[in-house]
This record gives structure tokens, sequence and C-alpha cells, in this order.
């Protein structure tokens, strides 16, 4: 099942959140309750083809992991480039760790690299913890 990501403003950790959970969902680590603005859905292996490829809008990729923290720094920005694309751009982040298969595919050496596709075709790729501007740049 599809799980929307966000970041708990009490206490900076990300949860993960089943969409029709959030009304009322809190945060795993303080209970503080999760506020939700722009989506940023959780993507896997098995769900890349249907949520990027076949996507009829672009789709900004996060391939992230948990332990990296330049990782960690972006995932606030992302969730204000979701909140300011207001669904033109679908955001998606992939989890290195659990996922192999996609991050293979697409040649990822390091963490985080973010991948703009449009029409399952990759248009832009950014390597790092980029500021806010740089990725909204990319959007156009």
């Amino acid at each position: 099942m599809e799980k929307v990501l966000t970041v708990c403003e009490a206490c900076g950790t990300p949860n993960q959140v089943e969409p029709e959970r959030k009304g009322d969902a809190l945060c795993g680590s303080c209970k503080a309750p999760l506020k939700f603005y722009g989506d940023v859905l959780e993507g896997s292996d098995a769900t890349f083809q249907k949520e990027v490829l076949q996507s009829k809008r672009p789709v900004l990729v996060d391939f992230w992991a948990p332990w990296c923290m330049p990782c960690k720094m972006l995932t606030p920005i992302l969730h204000e480039v979701a909140k300011e694309a207001d669904g033109r751009v679908k955001v998606v982040k992939i989890n290195t760790d659990d996922n192999g298969g996609v991050p293979s595919q697409f040649g990822i050496m390091s963490i985080p690299t973010l991948i703009l596709f449009k029409d399952g075709e990759v248009v832009e790729r950014l390597v790092g913890a980029v500021p806010k501007k740089k990725i909204l740049e990319m959007l156009g």
C-alpha cells in the first residue's frame, strides 16, 4: 500500500502514514500530531513502474537512506517543494537500503540523488543536499 511521508515538526522524525490516516496521524517517536502539506510518497522497486514511469505528471525521485545525514537535511526541503509544486509534480522517496533494483538500474552511486522523470524518461539529475532554489529551478 502506498504511504505518505512527512517529517514531524516537533522532533524532526520522518514518519510513514497511510493516506486514509492523515487526519489523525501521530509521530511514531514523540506522539505529536503530524501535519501534511505537500505529500511525499514512499516508493519502492515494486511500485516504481506505476508511480514513476507511468505517471502522467513529472516525478521527482529522491534516492536516500535513513542513516544519511545529507538525506535527512533534504527531507523537509522536499516537503516544501511538494507543497509549492501543488500537484504539478509528484515527489517520491526511495530508500536505497530497502530497494536495490531501481537505484542500480539508474546508476545511483551516492545519496541523496534526485532524478526528475517526465513521461517515464530521465530529464535531469542532482546529487547531494542541494538548496531548494536549485530543485525548483530543475522543476521549471
